[in-house]
This record gives C-alpha cells, structure tokens and sequence, in this order.
C-alpha cells in the first residue's frame, strides 16, 4: 500500500512539474531530444518529461530598447553624440531564438552602424534638421535587417543629438545674433510705422487745415459778394427812390399848370445839384444852355 501510493504521489509531481500555462502575449519555444519541436501559444500545455524542454520564453509584446550615446562624424567631419531609441516587436519565436544569440546587442551594434551609415551623409547643420527623415531610414534599414531574426522594428527615434561643445557655442552665439538681429528689425519696422503714422497724421491735418482754409475764403468771398449785392441793390433804391421823387415832383409840376421855364429851371437845379458831386466834367444840353442864357440875363436886368 506505501508503495502504491508513493508511485502515485510520484505521477502526480511529474504531471504537475510538466505542465505548462502560457500568458497571454508570450510564447515558448520547445525543444525535443535537443532539437526544436513546436511553439506553445496561450493555454495549458504538457512537455513530455525528460524528453521536452522549454528552451526560451518569448515576449510577444512590443518593446523599448534606449541605447547610451553613439559617436558619430558628419559628412563635414564634425563629431558628435546621439542615442537612440527603438521600438521592436517579436513575430516569429523560432527564428528569434535561434536566429541570432543576445538579439538586443545584436540591436544596439546594428542601429549604432546604421546610424553612422546615414550620418556620415549629412552634414551638421541637415543632421540637426532631418531628424524625421533619420528616423525613417533607420527603421527601414533595421526592419530589413532584423527581419530573419523573427523581429519587427516599428519605430526608431533619436532621443538627443549632442554636438561638440566649440559647436554648441558657435551655434549660441549664432542663435543670440540671430535674435538680437530679430529684435532690430521689429524695433525698426516699429520705428518705421511709427514715423509713418505721424506722417500721415500731419499730412491729413494739412489737408484738413488746408480745406478750412478753402472753406473760409470760399465764405469769406460770398459774404463779399453779398455784401456788393446789398450796397449795390441799396444803391438802385436810393436812385430808384431819387427818380420816383423826381417823377412825383415833375408830375405835381404838371399837375399844377408849370411853364417849360419852370420846368427848365428845375432841371437846371439838378444840374446845380450835380456840379456839387466829385465830378470833374458836365455836359448841359444844348436847349438847357439857351434857357441859361436867359435866366442870367434876366437877372442882370433885374439888378
């Protein structure tokens, strides 16, 4: 009876020691008699004791690798520092286990030479600008490359990209030149609008006292011209006034029976009237100068 149960104890350890649960994101490669045999995928799985083995442990998912610092020259043979940073996936267990040994450091030689490769057709100032252009030539390179491994490179990244110090300064200094040349410029193009904006301000206020101007000599030579209008109409009443007056009296001369005498006596008045303006010169009809001629010989008579 021990001996029967120690048996099935025995049975029980080995089954429970050969049977294997794989994750989810994982599979193991299987070795038979030392050769490979099959990849286990997800689920409960049982090796055959002591013919099977589990020769290595597979992470499907994917991963990061940071590599340190690689030195690199440029086409214009100017040294400097980046690292990298690739992300890989395993898509065939078999081929990664058994086609190449330590696959990372396989990674890591294979993106440090790919790096120069490509660097070394850059120059410095095209390296610092194409880091897009870098990044996708590497993971085309390292994807080719590692396909027989069984690995996928999805993406590669260059984390820093570290110039010498003489080239960090020179680029500083470059950088603060460019700023202080920026800063220049927008303080004169300020400048600049500024001068015009007053220039525009004097010139519009010289239009606009220009056109007041206009205005006002344009008013001013109305008033003027009204004025005249005004004396002028002023001046035809008073005539105007002066003849009806006239009229009226000649008429009420008439009316009252006056001789031609009487009445050439009156137009030698107006006459009188006349020679006390600012007239230098008056011309007396030729019928008026006989009546003249009488009145003054009459009244020499009666002296």
């Amino acid at each position: 009876m021990f001996w029967i149960l120690a048996i099935l104890f025995i049975i029980i350890v080995v089954i429970a020691v050969n049977v294997r649960i794989v994750p989810q994101a994982s599979a193991y490669v299987i070795e038979r008699l030392g050769g490979y045999d099959t990849t286990w995928g997800v689920g409960i799985h049982f090796k055959i004791p002591f013919l099977d083995r589990v020769a290595k442990r597979v992470n499907l998912k994917e991963q990061v690798v940071d590599f340190p610092p690689q030195p690199v020259i440029t086409k214009d043979n100017v040294t400097m520092q980046i690292d990298t940073v690739v992300f890989f996936q395993i898509t065939d267990p078999k081929m990664y286990a058994y086609g190449v040994d330590n696959p990372i450091m396989a990674i890591e030689k294979l993106t440090a030479t790919t790096l120069r490769n490509i660097i070394g057709d850059m120059e410095l100032d095209q390296t610092l600008t194409s880091r897009e252009v870098i990044n996708t030539n590497m993971r085309s390179a390292l994807d080719v490359a590692t396909d027989p491994w069984g690995i996928k490179v999805n993406r590669v990244e260059l984390k820093n990209i570290i110039p010498p110090e003489a080239i960090r300064n020179a680029m500083e200094k470059q950088m603060k030149a460019e700023r202080e040349r920026r800063e220049a410029i927008l303080r004169a193009e300020g400048e600049k609008k500024s001068t015009i904006l007053v220039a525009e301000g004097q010139k519009e206020s010289a239009i606009l006292e220009a056109e007041a101007e206009k205005q006002a000599a344009i008013l001013r030579a109305e008033a003027e011209k009204e004025r005249k209008i005004r004396e002028a109409e002023g001046q035809a009443e008073a005539i105007r006034v002066v003849q009806m007056a006239n009229a009226e009296g000649i008429k009420f001369l008439k009316e009252a029976g006056a001789d031609d005498a009487v009445l050439t006596i009156k137009k030698l008045e107006a006459f009188e009237k006349a020679a006390n303006g600012t007239a230098t010169k008056i011309i007396i009809p030729s019928e008026i100068q006989g009546v003249a001629g009488l009145v003054k010989s009459v009244g020499e008579i009666v002296k």
